[in-house]
């Protein structure tokens, strides 16, 4: 049966069918761009072009570059084909029609199903590049989230539009991370940009670790490593649209970014055929203002409206979180999540660095006795660290220090608390941390006393 919805997304569609397209021609190609002409009275910077090949193919680019009558486009793939005085036309002006059919679907940095299956469009349109809510009529941020794991329910908890920044190399549980979080983590819609991965693991990634449960309530844009810089910027946009679609809702909606350093990457390519020079670090000066803008979308709402909550996932190298895209979205995010290769190496997961992630939600996220408990947990946990070479090569005497013997004693339990998955209550997690760390401290008080006594 055809819902009247569908219906009116059909008539918006043929509403924007234009009567007349204008068209161009190739002047010019060297250097990976097309040189234009003809299109100069209707060409706009980010405008999406299809450029008729003399052969019977077709390809696509963007438009980086106005020089007087001259129109300057990035192609979506190779040179090879184009000839000069091939015909060149306008297209997509950079806009999206979302819809609820889209939940629980795979899609392309256009908007074109990825999984095999015909997708509706929607009747209303969203712009790839919106501007963020006015910043005087967003509402605060929201309650605590269940997260589904332990040490996010508890030390570093998430609000509801709080945006996150994920710091992690290669190879210690990102993606895994991320994965329990679109499952697990209170939201009504999870939105996913998988931005230059490879093609392996958009299949891994949605059949095994997102898996049938969490795709019924999530929408993957995926645009892979071999795509066109175009196509990769242009997928955390598209999946920032979406997620805009139905937090205007009043939805509350998840987004996860993986990864933004990539999208500050695809950025670098299509800039530097803009013009721009590559003077930060290798970036041009273009990209903190455009990951700006990214993160600002995200959110809380205004009011009436839904929240975003957004968590960045960033590739750092090494672990240098002062290398620009980290650098860069510390200081405009609600927080960071270091994830460590030495925590990971030695099997716990999630390898969140608890004493270098910072959750800024904090402390009105809490109670004063969670904040204590917090606190406290934090203290131990960086005396066991500055003292851990002493105690691991057995140079500590224990009784000589207090503190010391209770981060000695605490380690264990609290490296497996860490660790470990919790669907329950946020209470119940923190009820749990505080137990263990009673627990601790009256075995350390009784062995104590039965030194002295000895």
């Amino acid at each position: 049966m055809i819902e009247a919805k569908d219906i009116q997304a059909v008539i918006h569609q043929i509403r924007n069918i234009k009567a007349a397209t204008p068209i161009g021609r190739v002047t010019r190609v060297e250097a990976g761009v097309v040189h234009a002409s003809g299109l100069g009275g209707s060409a706009r910077i980010g405008d999406w072009t299809k450029i008729y090949l003399g052969n019977g193919g077709m390809l696509s680019g963007e438009i980086v570059q106005l020089v007087g009558e001259t129109v300057i486009i990035l192609p979506d793939d190779t040179l090879d084909g184009i000839a000069l005085n091939d015909r060149i036309a306008l297209g997509n002006p950079g806009q999206i029609f979302p819809s609820n059919h889209w939940i629980g679907r795979i899609i392309d940095a256009n908007g074109n199903p990825l999984d095999g299956k015909p997708l509706s469009p929607g009747s209303e349109v969203q712009q790839l590049r919106a501007h963020p809510p006015k910043a005087a009529t967003r509402k605060p941020l929201g309650d605590r989230l269940g997260t589904g794991l332990a040490i996010t329910n508890t030390l570093l908890p998430i609000a509801q539009g709080q945006r996150i920044g994920l710091f992690a190399g290669s190879g210690v549980g990102k993606s895994t991370l991320l994965g329990t979080l679109a499952t697990e983590m209170k939201s009504d819609v999870v939105v996913i940009a998988m931005i230059g991965e490879r093609g392996r693991e958009l299949r891994h990634f949605v059949d095994n670790v997102l898996g049938e449960y969490g795709l019924k309530r999530a929408v993957v844009v995926a645009a892979t490593s071999d795509q066109s810089p175009l196509l990769r910027r242009r997928c955390a946009w598209t999946a920032m649209a979406v997620a805009e679609y139905f937090r205007d809702q009043g939805k509350s909606v998840l987004f996860l970014a993986d990864s933004i350093t990539r999208f500050a990457e695809a950025h670098r390519e299509v800039a530097v055929a803009g013009g721009e020079a590559p003077v930060l670090r290798g970036h041009p000066p273009s990209t903190a203002h455009l990951i700006m803008q990214l993160c600002e979308r995200a959110g809380p709402g205004q009011l009436g409206r839904g929240d975003i909550t957004a968590i960045f996932s960033v590739l750092v190298a090494g672990s240098d979180m002062e290398e620009p895209i980290a650098d860069i979205l510390r200081g405009v995010l609600d927080g960071h999540v270091v994830l460590e290769r030495e925590i990971a190496e030695r099997g716990r997961f999630p390898a969140i660095d608890l004493l270098r992630s910072v959750s800024r939600c904090l402390p009105d996220a809490a109670t004063e006795a969670q904040n204590k408990t917090i606190q406290e947990v934090r203290r131990i946990t960086s005396t066991y660290e500055h003292n851990s070479i002493m105690i691991q090569a057995g140079l500590y005497s224990p009784g000589s220090d207090p503190d010391i013997d209770l981060a000695i004693a605490l380690w264990p339990a609290l490296e497996e608390f860490l660790g470990s998955h919790d669907s329950g209550e946020i209470s119940q997690s923190f009820n749990q941390l505080e137990l263990l760390l009673r627990r601790t401290k009256a075995a350390a008080k009784q062995s104590s006393a039965v030194k002295t006594a000895t």
